[in-house]
C-alpha cells in the first residue's frame, strides 16, 4: 500500500526517528519548532500519559494549548494512548481548577491519583500550578512571553517544560527562544529540536502516513517528492509555506502588520464570530472580476471595538451575480466605503444610486488614499480594537500588504498577485474602518481628510441592521 520510497528500519516501531527522540529526551526545558502536521502533539501526548501514569510518578501535568477545541483533541490522545497501554484513567471531563472557578481544564486522572490538566491558551490558568508543563502551539498564543513567564515557575519543585510550536514570525517571542539557543549560548539551557516537513519525510512519514490512509486517497500515490510539492501548492502563499512546513519565521520587517499583532486580534479558533450583538453594522467593499476578488467585509462596532462578523470573496462572477449576494448586506449597514477605482467606478455610482451618496462613499484609490487607509488598520491592532476571523487564508491576505519608501521620500503600499487575490481582504477591512471612522449617524467625512484614529461610541441600531441568518 502506498508509493512512499523512505521505509522506516524498523517497521514496527510506534514512533518514527524525529518522535523517539522527542518522546525520550527527559531534559527539563525542551523546545520543538516543527512543521505542520507531522505527529508531534500526538507523540507528545504518549509522554505526558507514561509519566504521568507511573506509580511513583510526584507531578500532575499542565498543558496549554491554542484554543478549546485543541485543548479537548489533547486529552483525546491522552485517552488513547492510556487504553492503549492498558493504563486504569478516568475521563473527569471540564473541571474548575482554581477557587473562585475562573478557569477550567478537561482532566484525565490515572489510578495513582495524578492528573492531566489539558486547558486553552489564558496564561492566568497556569498561576499557581506545580508540576510539568506542555506548552502546544506556543508561538499561536496571544501573547507567549506571559505564557512562559508564569508556566516557568510551575516547574521549580520538579516536572519538566515542553514547548511545541510551528513559528509565527521572526519578532515572536517563540523565535526568540530559538534564537537564544541557537546563537547566543543558550543561557536556559533549552534542549533545541526542529523538525521540518523534509525532515519528517527523510524519517518516513509519508510511509506511516500511507499505512493509516484509504486505499482510494489521493496520497497513496504520492511519493515524498510529490506530497511535498502537494502540501507546498496548497498553502496561501510561499511564505506561509516556509513559515508553517519549514521551520522558517516569516520576516516581521518586510510586512507591514506583524504575525503577533494579527495573531493578538483573532477570534480564536472555536468562536462564533458570525454572531451579531446588536451593534452598529459598517461595510467595506473592495471591487474585483477576473484576476483579483471582489471582497465584502463587515464589522459590527461594540463600544470602541469592531468585531468582523461577515466576509465575502467573489470571483469569476458576473456584476449582477455579485449584487445579488452584496446588495442585501449594504441594505443593513449604517454606512459603507466602496472601492471607485478603474472597474469600480461603475459599483460605486449603482450603489450610491441605490442606497444614496451619504450612504455609500465611493473611495478612489491613490498613493496617499492607501496610505491613509492602511494605517487606522494598523492603529486599531494595536490598540486591541479589532477582531478578525482564525483563518490562515486571512492571515497570508493580512500579510502580504508591505510599505515600501519611493526615491522621492514618498509611501507605497504593495502585495504580491497570488491566486488568492491582492491584498483584497486587508483593502476590504480598511474600507470597512473607514466607513466607521468617527463619524455620527448622517454626516460622512470626505475621503481626502485624513482619517482619525478614534471611533464613535455604539448606538442603538436599526434591526434591519442585523441579518437574518445571524
Amino acid at each position: 500500500m502506498g508509493r512512499a520510497l523512505v521505509i522506516p528500519t524498523n517497521q514496527e516501531a510506534i514512533f518514527l526517528p524525529y518522535q523517539a527522540r522527542w518522546v525520550y529526551d527527559m531534559s527539563r526545558l525542551k523546545l520543538m519548532e516543527k512543521g505542520r502536521q507531522i505527529g508531534l502533539s500526538w507523540s507528545t501526548a504518549y509522554a505526558c500519559v507514561s509519566r504521568t501514569a507511573l506509580a511513583g510518578a510526584r507531578h500532575d501535568q499542565w498543558v496549554s494549548s491554542r484554543d478549546d477545541i485543541q485543548a479537548r483533541l489533547f486529552l483525546e490522545d491522552c485517552k488513547l494512548w492510556a487504553s492503549g497501554i492498558d493504563l486504569a484513567a478516568r475521563d473527569l471531563g471540564e473541571q474548575a481548577i482554581d477557587e473562585d472557578g475562573k478557569h477550567s481544564a478537561y482532566v484525565l486522572r490515572f489510578s495513582n491519583g495524578r492528573r492531566i490538566h489539558s486547558m486553552s491558551s489564558n496564561p492566568d490558568a497556569q498561576a499557581g500550578k506545580r508540576g510539568g508543563r506542555v506548552l502546544d502551539e506556543f508561538a499561536l498564543h496571544p501573547d507567549p512571553r506571559k505564557l512562559w513567564s508564569i508556566a516557568y515557575p510551575g516547574i521549580t519543585w520538579g516536572g519538566n517544560m515542553e514547548v511545541i510550536s510551528t513559528h509565527r514570525g521572526s519578532g515572536n517571542f517563540f523565535n526568540q527562544l530559538v534564537r537564544e539557543a541557537r546563537e547566543s549560548g543558550n543561557p536556559k539551557k533549552i534542549s533545541l529540536h526542529r523538525v521540518t516537513l523534509q525532515d519528517a519525510l527523510d524519517d518516513g512519514f509519508l510511509w506511516k502516513l500511507q499505512q493509516s490512509l484509504p486505499e482510494d486517497d489521493e496520497r497513496q500515490e504520492m511519493t515524498e517528492a510529490d506530497y511535498y510539492d502537494w502540501v507546498k501548492a496548497g498553502c496561501a502563499d510561499e511564505e506561509s509555506f516556509l513559515q508553517e512546513y519549514m521551520c522558517q519565521p516569516a520576516d516581521d520587517d518586510a510586512a507591514f502588520l506583524e504575525y503577533d499583532l494579527i495573531a493578538a486580534c483573532e477570534y480564536p479558533g472555536d468562536s462564533p464570530w458570525r454572531t451579531m450583538e446588536g451593534g452598529r453594522l459598517f461595510a467595506g467593499i473592495d471591487i474585483g472580476r477576473k484576476r483579483d476578488l471582489t471582497v465584502l467585509w463587515v464589522v459590527e462596532q461594540l463600544g470602541d471595538v469592531f468585531y468582523t462578523r461577515h466576509i465575502e470573496a467573489l470571483q469569476a462572477m458576473t456584476k449582477s451575480e455579485q449584487e445579488k449576494i452584496l446588495w442585501p448586506w449594504l441594505a443593513r449597514c449604517e454606512r459603507v466605503a466602496i472601492d471607485s477605482t478603474g472597474l469600480g467606478i461603475g459599483w460605486a455610482d449603482d450603489a450610491q444610486d441605490k442606497f444614496g451618496k451619504y450612504r455609500v462613499e465611493a473611495v478612489n484609490f491613490s498613493g496617499a488614499i492607501k496610505e491613509a487607509l492602511a494605517y487606522p488598520v494598523r492603529g486599531r491592532m494595536e490598540d486591541r480594537r479589532l477582531r478578525i476571523p482564525y483563518d490562515p487564508t486571512i492571515r497570508a491576505d493580512l500579510r502580504s500588504v508591505t510599505k515600501q519608501v519611493t526615491a522621492a521620500g514618498n509611501i507605497r503600499f504593495t502585495a504580491e498577485r497570488t491566486p488568492d487575490g491582492h491584498a483584497d481582504r486587508f483593502w476590504a477591512l480598511a474600507l470597512a474602518l473607514h466607513a466607521a471612522d468617527g463619524q455620527p449617524a448622517g454626516s460622512w467625512r470626505p475621503m481626502s481628510a485624513a482619517p482619525t484614529h478614534g471611533a464613535h461610541q455604539a448606538q442603538t441600531p436599526d434591526e434591519n441592521w442585523i441579518p437574518a441568518d445571524a
